[in-house]
């Protein structure tokens, strides 16, 4: 048992943000059905990908859920997923999707299904158009604010905006379904990825720091904004990253380093406290090179040794392999990481829920489907089909499923 066990949620969606929110609510218990099109959506081959070309994409962002394989460009197609999408039950009859279609897969008409459907659209944007990570970011100046001091705008590696839509996705979703628990209504809830982002941005200051000075955060590098951060070179080369934004952080800082004399004479000519995160921002090219020489004359062993003795907040940069290797956080050593074996690909580490709840035991993590794997069980079980009429289904090639022992054959 899992927090939401018994908890059935229909999914059709692409990208990030919408199979990152089934995936959360199948590893938090609930049943999530992926519907795609025969031979696979538009995530089926999404890289990063295994040496032998199988999605690394597909596989960690559908970890948990069912998939049923759905020629839906047909008329029959259509039917049979608005029939899973709005099937009886309790806590059943909720949908996420950034899929939506007029006249079909949307509110309007899903609804005319059963009154009480719950459904989570996300957009591109407020106007209807589509948008990605990585057009969002740069129409809302965040590139201008990343990378090297007077360098070229640069684009982050991470999606945030679609991890961001992603868990509000699954607010959205969880709340509700709270609300028809309460009054039975259902609810066509609809927020776009760049509104996401922009309120996120809202939330940090950032829109009104621009609108009250008429500037761009400037670029800093490595540097922590608005207090002191910063990455230096070890003696044997390697980087490490050293964060002094609370008053004992940096407090720790200054005595693991012995520049306790350097810093109050850098106080007293500026005529600035550095127990200010703002005055630490503002010296922070000042306290840099007060800090350098010691960094540079310790290799990282000691740098580390010194850096844990104080309780300092610090790391390393490592690379992926580097962290896997050295970062027992990624690893089985973490009980939210198990060894899982995916044919053709290998074994690799995989994440569960990072959540632990209180009345629950930790789950374990679950491969993502084959795609169609669930076909026939989900026309059985939530499309109430008989025998006959899913025979029928794969034998025009309406649904397939994958070609697994003990499974029927794709279409």
């Amino acid at each position: 048992m899992s927090i939401l066990s018994g908890m059935r949620v229909v999914e059709g969606s692409a990208f990030v943000a919408v199979p990152l929110a089934g995936m959360t609510l199948a590893q938090m218990g609930a049943e999530v059905i992926r519907f795609d099109r025969i031979g696979g959506g538009l995530d089926a081959k999404r890289w990063p990908v295994a040496p032998d070309g199988q999605s690394l994409f597909w596989q960690g962002l559908n970890k948990g859920k069912k998939s049923i394989a759905v020629d839906m460009k047909s008329p029959e197609g259509r039917e049979l997923v608005t029939r899973i999408v709005t099937a009886p039950g309790d806590d059943a009859g909720l949908f996420l999707t950034n899929l939506r279609v007029r006249g079909w897969m949307d509110y309007d008409t899903l609804s005319r299904h059963r009154e009480d459907l719950i459904m989570v659209a996300l957009t591109g944007d407020r106007h209807g158009r589509p948008q990605v990570d990585y057009t969002v970011n740069p129409a809302l100046g965040i590139p201008h604010m990343t990378g090297p001091v007077d360098g070229d705008p640069v684009a982050h590696a991470l999606p945030a905006w679609d991890i961001a839509a992603g868990n509000m996705v699954v607010s959205a979703l969880l709340a509700a379904e709270r609300y028809r628990l309460r009054t039975g209504q259902g609810q066509d809830v609809e927020f776009s990825l760049k509104d996401a982002a922009a309120a996120t941005i809202g939330h940090l200051g950032m829109i009104a720091e621009a609108q009250l000075t008429g500037q761009s955060r400037p670029k800093a590098g490595n540097a922590l904004f608005g207090a002191y951060g910063q990455d230096f070179v070890c003696a044997d080369g390697q980087w490490v990253m050293i964060i002094g934004l609370t008053d004992r952080q940096w407090s720790g800082i200054v005595k693991a380093t012995e520049t306790g004399e350097a810093m109050a004479a850098l106080e007293a000519e500026a005529g600035l406290s550095l127990r200010a995160e703002g005055n630490r921002w503002a010296l922070r090219d000042r306290i840099t090179g007060i800090l350098n020489d010691w960094f540079a004359a310790r290799p990282m062993a000691e740098v580390a040794q010194v850096c844990d003795s104080f309780g300092l907040t610090w790391s390393p940069f490592r690379t992926m392999p580097e962290a896997l290797r050295d970062d027992s956080d990624l690893g089985p050593d973490n009980p939210m990481f198990e060894m899982m074996h995916h044919p053709g690909v290998g074994s690799y580490p995989v994440p569960g829920s990072p959540m632990n709840f209180s009345a629950f035991d930790r789950q374990s993590p679950v491969a993502a489907p084959m795609l169609g794997q669930h076909s026939e069980e989900i026309l059985a079980e939530v499309a109430g089909l008989d025998g006959g009429e899913i025979a029928r289904l794969f034998d025009k090639g309406i649904v397939a499923q994958s070609a697994e022992p003990g499974q029927r054959n794709a279409a």
